[in-house]
């Protein structure tokens, strides 16, 4: 800072006497007389006029941040026509003039007043001009003049950033470029050296280097790894003035992040990896991880795993888990420690993607041995087979033998088999097993024709751990038997006109089997031997299964008889055949000439005369329903209930009847009939009870009631409420009924109490005095109360 302080100041002085210097030269030729028709020879004679000059200057220049103590001289005007006795004065205008700039109107010197700064303005237009002192009349026309301001170095360098970022792959070659950082300096580029930059690495040697010129920094060093450092730190420096000493200089800090390529290969941190699975595992199941380490990252440490080799192959397989770029061992088929108990392994590791540029670092994948122990398991048994199909005839006693199935235990350590029926499977128990041995027989007799295939399952477990249980399916055919002798396939019944043709069949009839083919046709068909011997039918086997009826007589008379019964013998085919005789219903019909149907009815040779059996029927059935109506009517007639209690005429009792006219009071004779008023039950003097007879007769009481001459009036009263409270026959004397309208009109209002919540001493009666002589009764009963409630 000292040294560009002291630099400074020689460029000041340097500018002041270049400044000197200038205006030496002129005021020289400021000094220097005007020739005003001066004349010249030229080269051929000729003569030339050399023209007057008005003002005379060069253009001015102030060095910038001068902080001398008095103001900056910056030249001085002077016109010709200025002899120096003072009448001419100058004035200067124009941008920064009487501010920055100011001239003495006298001798035209201009100084500067304030410190300049070039990087805030750099040069200023000004404009000056000769005028009398005395009648300011301009003396020569205005004239404009640029002051420029004179640059110093006194700006550094900024840098655009002040920190950087850059990537460059790991591994690059040496010069690769990485990033390029710029600076900019304020000072005038245009004069001197304030503004040319040279950059320069302070940090980041030998890794980096830097352009001294253009500021890109490239790597310095070769084959750079990122995982032995992945960030680097670097240090630029900007410095002016060429770089050279005395210059001024800014930093800043690039951040350069090493990317990753895929240069080293993965590699296992083991030679052998041991494992265990049960042989009770089922496919899928994860027997082990195995994992290759890579320091590279992103795709270029992504790994994948295979099994190249080993005896194990066939019944393992490894998948790899991106995740966590492990590969994952896995069972592909089902194991048995019995059979092997141990498997061995060679696993791949190896990149997926490979970086061409580093292929020379050798091959990019690595094996590794794995070896998996069998662990044995308690397994179920397993029948051999694994299904069974038994037969068994039908109709066997209970306990034939239909088959044996095996199961046996496939661990070590052989554990001793028990058999058991799933009942599941046979819910009517046809069959059971021997538990030790596992023999299937019967329970009870099959038939083939009810159900040919039985389905069972028979369970096989260990005794010693019941949890170890096996299950077979057994499929048992019932064989047939010919225990099922032929019948007719439905229930044939033939007709046949009394003038039959005996060429003609009268019926097709044919026959099934329960049983199998091979037990049931061939049937054959034939007559009983006494039908033959006599008969009217003849019946011929077609062979195929089925036979023809056809009539031996040429006529029958259905009045005689109209109905035959047939007996037809059915034989099967079985091994021993059987038979059975089925019965052919043949009726006799009345037929026209041309052999048609008519009607196979016997009463349509009787009388029509009498009503038929339809019309007999819906007789009896209407007499029937007539009798069930009457019947139905008496019953109700004898259940409906009679009066219970018939009150007495001397029987009093208060009823509040419901009506809606309370009349014109006592005069009005026509307003209502007071028969209304009367209970219509009780006007023949019979007054109902509607509630339950008691089952009892009541007795009165001994001694309750007063003595015949008693005058006691209150003991009389309260005997007989006595005796009608404890009187479960009494019946209610008071009934009291709602009505809900009064009537309209009445100027006394409501006459009703029922709703009243007021006493006696709440009301006020004074108003009936205003009623008129028929209420001068009651107006005295009740205005004589408050009068003696007032007196005393």
């Amino acid at each position: 800072m000292k040294e560009d302080n002291c630099l400074h100041a020689a460029l000041i002085c340097l500018g002041m006497m270049c400044y000197s210097l200038t205006m030496a030269t002129e005021k020289l030729n400021h000094s220097r007389p005007s020739l005003h028709g001066h004349h010249e020879k030229g080269k051929e004679g000729q003569v030339l006029h050399r023209s007057k000059r008005g003002w005379v200057w060069n253009q001015f220049f102030v060095i910038e941040e001068y902080t001398g103590p008095d103001p900056v001289l910056v030249g001085r005007l002077h016109s010709d026509i200025d002899s120096g006795d003072g009448k001419i004065k100058y004035i200067l205008s124009g941008e920064g003039a009487g501010i920055i700039f100011v001239i003495d109107d006298k001798s035209g010197n201009i100084h500067a007043t304030k410190t300049l700064d070039r990087e805030e303005r750099a040069q200023y237009t000004l404009t000056a001009q000769a005028v009398d002192r005395i009648t300011n009349r301009p003396l020569e026309p205005p004239s404009e003049f640029i002051v420029k301001v004179q640059d110093i170095n006194d700006n550094p360098p900024e840098f655009l950033q002040e920190n950087y970022h850059a990537n460059v792959p790991e591994r690059s070659n040496v010069g690769t470029s990485v990033i390029q950082v710029t600076a900019s300096d304020a000072d005038d580029p245009t004069y001197g050296n304030s503004a040319k930059l040279v950059y320069s690495i302070l940090e980041g040697q030998p890794y980096f280097s830097v352009e001294a010129q253009t500021g890109i920094i490239r790597t310095a060093l070769p084959n750079m790894d990122r995982e032995a450092k992945e960030e680097y730190h670097v240090v630029i420096q900007a410095k002016d003035m060429g770089g050279h000493m005395g210059g001024l200089s800014g930093t800043t800090k690039v951040i350069i992040t090493l990317t990753d390529v895929n240069d080293n290969p993965p590699k296992f941190p083991q030679s052998v990896y041991q494992m265990s699975i049960s042989e009770a595992a089922v496919p899928g199941e994860e027997a082990g991880r195995v994992k290759a380490k890579d320091p590279d990252i992103g795709e270029n440490g992504l790994v994948t795993y295979n099994i190249i080799d080993g005896d194990g192959i066939e019944m393992f397989e490894i998948t790899t888990d991106y995740e966590t770029q492990e590969g994952v061992v896995k069972l592909k088929k089902n194991l048995d420690y019995e059979t092997k108990r141990s498997y061995s392994l060679k696993v791949e590791a190896a990149n997926i993607h490979i970086d061409p540029k580093f292929i020379s670092n050798g091959p990019f994948k690595d094996t590794v041995t794995v070896k998996i122990s069998v662990e044995d398991a308690d397994e179920p048994p397993i029948f051999v087979p694994p299904t069974y199909i038994l037969e068994v005839e039908e109709n066997a006693s209970p306990g034939a033998q239909v088959g044996r199935v095996h199961a046996q235990d496939p661990d070590a350590k052989n554990s001793p088999i028990r058999y058991s029926i799933d009942r599941h499977t046979d819910l009517d128990r046809y069959f059971s097993i021997n538990p030790d041995d596992g023999l299937i027989t019967t329970t009870k007799k099959l038939d083939r024709e009810e159900i040919a295939w039985h389905n069972i399952s028979v369970l096989a477990s260990e005794i010693h751990n019941r949890h170890q249980e096996a299950k077979v399916p057994v499929a048992i055919r019932v064989l047939d038997v010919n225990d099922n002798a032929p019948k007719f396939a439905a229930p044939y019944e033939a007709v046949i006109c009394e003038k039959p043709l005996t060429n003609e069949p009268l019926i097709k009839i044919t026959a099934e089997d329960k049983d199998d083919t091979a037990n049931g046709p061939r049937f054959i068909f034939g007559l009983p031997p006494e039908i033959i011997q006599k008969p009217n039918f003849t019946l011929r086997d077609n062979r195929d299964n089925t036979a023809s009826v056809y009539a031996k007589r040429t006529s029958f008379n259905r009045q005689i008889q109209d109905l035959y019964v047939l007996p037809v013998v059915i034989s099967d085919g079985g091994k021993p055949p059987q038979s059975s005789t089925n019965m052919l219903t043949i009726r006799v019909c009345g037929c026209d000439r041309n052999g048609v149907l008519i009607s196979c009815n016997p009463e349509a040779y009787t009388l029509n005369a009498g009503l038929s059996t339809g019309a007999l029927i819906a007789i009896l059935a209407c007499i029937v329903i007539l009798l069930v109506i009457v019947v139905l009517f008496v019953t109700l007639k004898r259940q409906k209930k009679e009066p219970l209690i018939v009150f007495e005429e001397e029987d009093v009792r208060e009823n509040i009847i419901t009506y809606d006219d309370e009349g014109g009071g006592e005069e009005d004779t026509e307003a209502f009939d007071i028969a209304t008023l009367q209970n219509p039950d009780g006007i023949n003097g019979f007054i109902p009870r509607k509630d339950i007879k008691p089952e009892y007769q009541y007795m009165p009481r001994p001694g309750l009631r007063p003595a015949p001459n008693s005058v006691d009036v209150d003991d009389f009263i309260n005997t007989r409420i006595q005796e009608a409270d404890n009187d479960p026959t009494a019946p209610p004397y008071d009934s009291i009924q709602i009505y809900g309208y009064e009537g309209r009109g009445s100027v006394a209002g409501s006459l009703s109490s029922l709703e009243s919540a007021t006493t006696d001493s709440d009301l006020d009666y004074d108003y009936l005095q205003n009623w008129g002589p028929r209420f001068k009764k009651l107006a005295d009963l009740y205005g004589s109360k408050d009068i003696f409630e007032d007196d005393s």
